[in-house]
């Protein structure tokens, strides 16, 4: 009986992945469909929101893949505060028939669900609805707390937000099985959900990997005319930019190529990657203190007059050209509604030292710049505190050691002095900076360090098995069902009859 659940999931031999969202923003989604389409021979449907196509190119490919693409219907802005709860309702309502539309209409009957939460409203209640009309089990994978984000907006005491918590329980605990993306969450839907969750951590796309000199090479050259433009003055970037003669054929701030042969410039400065949705939960505040701590330290060590902030010489000082201690360039990536805001404090900062760019990559660009980069810097802090942050995966992915702020799970992929640091306050990163970066880019062996630890992980990466981990949830599912009715027919006076009467219904169930 325990193993007839898990039957389930070959008898129509498919099974449909939910995103209510972007699947191109949805590689660990990708991934299921590619795993149960590849190790398990089912045919997949992934009903999801269009977009950014999927970024894992074997899964469009996939003969046995087939992506429905949901019609994201507008949603009025520029309305009344007052009005916010009628929009989340119309907005709920919409998403609410159109999954079921496609669930019960538009894909063929599956084994199995797997879907991705948040958003968990209306996500959860339309995929339960569907589930019982098609006789099919559900997997939840839980990437963070649906409540949690919304309190972001509305503030955790809302009577909204005690409702969302109360529906996403509610319809998570009836499911089938249930992912989990760290051992925190795991341990929070154990203790105060009921819910029994497997740990599965992300992985980044196989194309986040170190960039080739040429690689690198040719993405510099492509961003150059962006990097050299400054935020409203000249910075050491732009002041420095110029061509170079002879047999040089193109030139950029960290590689130059003569003949065929590519070159890294020895007094190039650090590139330090962050990517950012420009939002509450990341303080880029932060990361803007620690770069002028850093530059402040420096024009120390450099005896530099800081009544003179406003000359910005063209060319690397003389005393610049022995400090053991480079200058840094943040190229900042991502869209949000405080970029502007923070764009303003950059052109005011009038760092000697530091420069900062800010730009929106085109897909195929941005992990090629993680695995040009020499460090990565991560702001996220998880409204729950109980998930990890994806950009960090992908960083790690193209060997780059990150420096993250620090909250309460972040030890479970960012381990301290191994593939990377982590920081509570602006002058921890600015301390962090000159401890990893001292003597670069030959002598800095704590980077190095870190860069090596990085790659270690990823060389340890485990292989990707999502059918094999689904068939162990739904089977471990029907065994804790299965007990619970064995424990209640031993209450009761007629066994064989009630034997009888719940094994058809768990049949049907």
């Amino acid at each position: 009986m325990a193993g007839q659940k898990l039957e389930t999931i070959r008898k129509r031999g498919r099974a449909a992945v939910v995103v209510l969202g972007d699947i191109g923003r949805s590689p660990r989604m990708q991934y299921h469909a590619l795993s149960l389409a590849r190790q398990a021979s089912l045919d997949v449907d992934i009903v999801a929101y269009g977009g950014i196509h999927c970024i894992i190119r074997c899964c469009i490919s996939e003969r046995s893949i087939c992506i429905h693409t949901m019609t994201q219907l507008p949603v009025p802005h520029g309305l009344p505060r007052i009005l916010h709860p009628v929009i989340l309702l119309y907005k709920a309502l919409t998403q609410f028939f159109m999954l079921l539309w496609f669930l019960c209409y538009k894909i063929p009957t599956p084994d199995v669900f797997i879907v991705q939460k948040p958003p968990s409203v209306p996500t959860l209640v339309a995929v339960r609805w569907a589930s019982w009309l098609r006789r099919s089990a559900i997997i939840v994978d839980w990437h963070n707390f649906g409540h949690t984000l919304l309190g972001l907006s509305m503030g955790r005491s809302s009577p909204y937000v005690k409702f969302y918590h109360w529906i996403e329980k509610h319809y998570g605990k009836m499911a089938d099985g249930s992912l989990c993306v760290t051992k925190a969450m795991q341990y929070e839907l154990a203790q105060n959900w009921e819910i029994k969750a497997t740990v599965l951590y992300d992985q980044p796309p196989e194309f986040f990997h170190p960039a080739s000199l040429m690689e690198r090479h040719k993405l510099c050259c492509k961003l150059n005319k962006d990097i050299s433009h400054p935020h409203g003055f000249r910075d050491f970037v732009s002041a420095g930019h110029k061509e170079m003669g002879g047999n040089v054929i193109n030139e950029n701030l960290f590689t130059y190529q003569v003949d065929s042969d590519i070159v890294l410039k020895s007094g190039r400065p650090v590139l330090i990657v962050s990517s950012t949705s420009w939002t509450a939960d990341e303080d880029f505040e932060m990361l803007l203190e620690a770069a002028v701590e850093y530059d402040r330290r420096i024009s120390a060590i450099l005896d530099e007059d800081d009544s003179k902030k406003e000359e910005m010489v063209s060319e690397v000082s003389h005393k610049e050209k022995y400090c053991i201690y480079p200058r840094l360039l943040f190229i900042i990536t991502g869209k949000g509604p405080e970029r502007e805001k923070y764009e303003e404090k950059i052109k005011s900062l009038r760092l000697k030292h530091v420069a900062f760019r800010t730009m929106w990559l085109a897909a195929e660009d941005y992990p090629l710049l993680l695995g040009s980069a020499d460090l990565g810097v991560c702001l996220h802090t998880s409204s729950s505190g109980l998930d990890l942050p994806m950009k960090v995966v992908d960083m790690f992915g193209c060997g780059l050691p990150v420096c993250a702020v620090s909250f309460s799970c972040i030890e479970e992929l960012v381990k301290s002095g191994k593939n990377g640091l982590l920081f509570s306050s602006s002058l921890e990163p600015a301390d962090e900076l000159l401890m990893l970066l001292k003597g670069f880019p030959d002598q800095c062996d704590a980077l190095k360090s870190l860069k090596t630890g990085v790659l270690e992980r990823g060389s340890s990466a485990i292989t990707y098995d999502a059918f094999g981990l689904f068939s162990r949830l739904l089977q471990r599912t029907a065994s804790d069902l299965w007990l619970k009715m064995k424990s209640h027919l031993a209450l009761v006076e007629t066994p064989r009859k009630n034997l009888r009467r719940l094994t058809q219904q768990y049949i049907a169930w």
